[in-house]
């Protein structure tokens, strides 16, 4: 269902998007025009919606449709294996080919909790890497340890549509392999806690044209809302948390990921 409401525009002069929102969620009901008016305020001019289960992907679907600033990415997430059905895979692929979304997503593996079955993982993994190549779609990762095993299946698959690699956690060595199979690598959060240094010398290093920017909202809050709910408003904190680290400006950090993530998501 949707709502009335006051849009309002965006008064930042940084054009700013976040690749990975989940405003969709029940969290975010109750105030939902209110985050989005916030969010365009602080200069978010874009936000992907992705789709970590069936059930959610007709909310995605008409946020999507009712404004012009939010784009759907619908997918089957490794952790929700229980949720996910026989015919789930035939309705991405009808989504797919309808040409309403930007990405397939989230998808992936994640081996961070060891009672998941890996083998139903990787089967799903690898039917929506064939619905993305047929469609012609980049795809959005995720991936907790299970960098390696995630590449191998690009490879193995031939998929070189590319995509974003959500919420990046791994090494400088697994970014540049990914960017060498077509893929940008997804800047959150994480980066504004001190204690969080691999991600910080990763984000740090990684050609610009390389990286994107994401909230990962409701999850992941920058250091300074920590155990709070995240937002999309908060996306300049880590712009700024990333210019920091890389000594550049603010609105250098702005104009390139912006461009990346218009490039390869088509916006």
């Amino acid at each position: 269902m949707l709502w009335s409401r006051k849009v309002e525009v965006c008064e930042s002069a940084v054009e700013l998007i976040d690749t990975h929102s989940h405003i969709d969620v029940s969290v975010f009901v109750d105030d939902f025009y209110e985050v989005l008016n916030k969010a365009r305020k602080a200069g978010v001019a874009a936000q992907i919606l992705p789709g970590v289960h069936r059930g959610g992907w007709q909310r995605i679907l008409e946020l999507s449709k009712a404004e012009k600033d939010l784009y759907p990415a619908v997918g089957l997430h490794p952790m929700y294996l229980q949720h996910h059905g026989e015919s789930d895979l035939e309705l991405l692929r009808k989504h797919a080919g309808s040409g309403l979304l930007k990405a397939i997503g989230e998808i992936g593996l994640d081996y961070f909790v060891e009672d998941t079955d890996r083998s139903v993982q990787q089967e799903l993994f690898e039917a929506q890497l064939d619905i993305a190549a047929e469609s012609g779609l980049p795809v959005l990762l995720h991936v907790r340890k299970a960098h390696d095993q995630v590449q191998a299946t690009i490879r193995r698959c031939g998929f070189s549509n590319g995509g974003i690699v959500h919420a990046f956690s791994g090494s400088l060595q697994q970014a540049e392999h990914y960017i060498k199979l077509g893929f940008l690598i997804s800047i959150c959060g994480t980066i504004t806690y001190d204690r969080a240094t691999r991600i910080r010398s990763v984000a740090s290093q990684i050609p610009l044209q390389s990286l994107v920017l994401e909230t990962d909202s409701p999850d992941i809050p920058p250091a300074s809302h920590r155990g709070q709910r995240n937002s999309p408003e908060y996306l300049p904190e880590i712009v700024s948390s990333l210019a920091e680290l890389r000594g550049e400006p603010v609105e250098r950090i702005a104009k390139q990921t912006t461009v990346n993530a218009r490039s390869l998501l088509g916006l």
